[in-house]
């Protein structure tokens, strides 16, 4: 019988424990044992492992977080401490290791499998929508409607006090949740990492939007923009536009927290079974995606490094809809 290792690794994301949910139960369905790892990397390092059962999912699917909890392992970006780790792995007799995370659990799993001839598929969980091989990652969905619902009530008081909102969304150096919360939420003027533009343009855009509204003005930015974000921004334009009353708001950590929506429960139950799939039919170093709905295996080495291209005609639209 195979054992098939998961983790959870970076920052959480909504619908994380559904994927491991997947994991257990597809591993059942193919007759594999599954041992959960806590704590991501630093977990392998720790031995930090439980089996995990039918059972020992219950109820987790429309949890937000991490059962398996999540954890930044410095030990594991040395050699040394993935020669524990793999060390560890063998000695629990583990075929296959799930790495359900971003770019850097796909960097981490990359070199484990290289170096020690671990079979490691990843399942693409992440609010930041950044990786290249799949439409979606998990929790980006509930990320975006987390962000649409805050920046509606941010609407209703700047509509109250005809204030200049600027309000900032998370990313990283990826402007998705910038770029489809600012349309959803109508949002005049969107600063995104991937449309660069210079501080004097911004001003002359903000200027020429300020001069048609009678009510409030909502500004978007992502936490990646060159302009340093929000609070950096407002900073830069405050001379400018000293006789508007404007006001800041970061959202952070809320994005990546609360019950996962229906889209990244489905999500992440249809990438777990594929993890588990892909094992079965003896991949290795892969991802598993959804393009365009329907499943796709990309090498993991080609999931990260690389910018995740937003639709620029979306970035445009914002622009004609403002």
């Amino acid at each position: 019988m195979k054992k098939i290792a998961v983790l959870t690794s970076g920052g959480d994301a909504p619908g994380m424990n559904a994927a491991v949910r997947a994991v257990v139960r597809s591993s059942e369905y193919f007759g594999y044992e599954v041992l959960g790892v806590n704590f991501g990397y630093r977990g392998l390092i720790e031995a930090d492992f439980k089996q995990m059962e039918h059972l020992d999912v219950s109820g987790i699917i429309q949890r937000g977080g991490t059962i398996l909890k999540s954890a930044r392992s410095e030990k594991f970006r040395e050699a040394e401490g993935r020669a524990i780790a793999a060390a560890n792995l063998k000695k629990e007799g583990v075929d296959a290791l799930v790495a359900i995370g971003g770019d850097g659990t796909f960097r981490g799993g990359t070199m484990l499998s290289k170096e020690h001839g671990i079979n490691v598929v990843g399942v693409p969980g992440t609010i930041d929508n950044d990786l290249i091989g799949t439409d979606e990652t998990i929790g980006y969905d509930t990320a975006l409607n987390t962000a649409m619902q805050a920046i509606d009530k941010i609407r209703d008081t700047a509509d109250a006090h005809e204030r200049l909102f600027l309000v900032e969304v998370m990313g990283r150096d990826a402007g998705f949740i910038a770029l489809e919360t600012g349309i959803a939420c109508g949002a005049e003027l969107i600063i995104l990492p991937e449309a660069i533009e210079k501080i004097e343009d911004i001003k002359e855009s903000l200027k020429d939007i300020l001069k048609e509204k009678s009510r409030s003005t909502l500004v978007v930015v992502s936490e990646g923009d060159e302009s340093g974000g929000a609070i950096k921004l407002s900073k830069k334009l405050e001379k400018d536009f000293s006789k508007y009353d404007m006001r800041v708001g970061i959202l952070g950590h809320i994005q990546r927290g609360g019950s996962p929506t229906a889209h990244d429960r489905v999500l992440a139950s249809r990438l777990g079974y594929e993890a588990v799939h892909a094992i079965h039919k003896g991949l290795s170093e892969v991802m598993v995606g959804v393009i365009n709905h329907e499943v796709k295996i990309t090498p993991i080495a080609e999931t990260f490094g690389k910018m995740k291209k937003i639709n620029m005609e979306l970035y445009e639209l914002a622009k004609i809809l403002r």
